[in-house]
């Protein structure tokens, strides 16, 4: 081979090797005299989206290639952008190629760059549940982007939550729904101890002040971290990543530092109290749309010997469900967002649901 070959060749492997980045295209929705479940009401709410592709009108004039992805608790939509999730989803060919799909990334309520208590009225600001939070998804889709459907709803943890709350309450609105890393039944036992755990560690905190600090309570954050990141973490991949003592410790502490200072104690407070009412259980023959849902063995917020799938399987005829075996690639309740592990089980979804 010439050097100019060879020079040639090298360009086009680096240029294979680079990373894919992602740039959307930024906005927010403000929703107006929004009314919550609770009774408490705010005259505005900003909903930040990010947005990739194009959006494209049928015959009737109508957008119908739009996707939602729901992030789950504490997270945001730019979370969808990492290469882990997006490299393996958006490109051309993949399953939410962005040429074909519209796809929509919200920051919920509380979180990201939306309202949220941290913005100033702390523990004043209105106690918003699932409900609350999928009514203003609504809002955005309808009244701020015009929809009147959506070709897929995909959420993850929290969003898996609120893909099921969507089947119910919207079951025409969505032509198929992928929730990935849920249960859909009231947060009892073991899920709903260790978030209260959180909870309890911050507000005990006596830096916390009823929600009135003068600085983070980092001493109640630095507990809540530490839950988060154990609840989160995935057994044969951490020992195999971390195989001693002194590599143990060093990661896990460096972690919590770094979560910890990334964190606000009452907009976290208000992160795991919003799932206090979520229940859909009494009616998931309400769910009509095609269903993937998808979860992983080596999950401990969900854990593998659980019924509720069989159980709920036979009250949604076109759901079904899939657990990812644990391996040391696994990542525990985190799989969720490495779509290399369900990516197929979404192909299949987008070929039952209408091509």
């Amino acid at each position: 081979m010439s050097l100019t070959g060879a020079l040639l060749a090298l360009a086009f492997q680096a240029a294979a090797a680079a990373p894919q980045t992602w740039t959307p295209a930024e906005a927010d929705f403000v929703a107006r005299d929004v009314r919550f479940a609770s009774g408490e009401t705010l005259a505005e709410l900003r909903l930040h989206y990010a947005t990739l592709g194009t959006p494209r009108r049928n015959v009737a004039g109508e957008i119908d290639n739009a996707v939602m992805i729901l992030h789950g608790t504490g997270g945001s939509g730019r979370q969808f952008l990492a290469p882990h999730f997006a490299d393996e989803l958006y490109g051309p060919g993949q399953p939410l190629d962005i040429n074909r799909y519209w796809i929509i990334l919200p920051d919920n309520i509380g979180h990201g760059r939306s309202s949220k208590p941290s913005d100033g009225l702390r523990m004043t600001f209105p106690r918003y549940d699932y409900d609350d939070m999928v009514a203003l998804q609504h809002r955005l889709l309808t009244e701020g982007l015009g929809l009147s459907g959506v070709r897929l709803i995909l959420g993850t943890s929290m969003g898996c939550m609120h893909a099921f709350v969507w089947g119910e309450t919207h079951p025409d609105f969505a032509d198929a729904l992928m929730p990935l890393a849920c249960q859909p039944v009231e947060i009892a036992g073991l899920n709903r101890m260790w978030r209260q755990t959180i909870i309890d560690a911050i507000e005990n905190d006596p830096a916390w002040n009823g929600g009135a600090y003068a600085r983070q309570p980092v001493q109640g954050l630095r507990m809540a971290a530490a839950v988060l990141a154990l609840a989160g973490a995935a057994p044969l991949y951490t020992q195999a990543r971390y195989p001693t003592r002194d590599a143990a410790v060093a990661a896990f502490r460096d972690g919590v530092d770094a979560r910890t200072a990334a964190l606000d104690a009452n907009d976290m407070i208000y992160q795991f109290e919003s799932s206090r009412t979520y229940n859909p259980w009494p009616h998931l023959e309400r769910i009509s749309a095609p269903v993937m849902w998808v979860n992983s063995a080596d999950d401990f917020i969900n854990p593998r010997n659980l019924t509720f799938p069989e159980e709920a399987l036979a009250r949604m005829p076109n759901a079904r469900f899939r657990l990812i075996p644990e391996t040391p690639e696994t990542r525990g309740h985190g799989t969720h967002t490495w779509a290399r592990f369900w990516k197929d089980d979404l192909v299949e979804l987008l070929a039952r649901s209408g091509g």
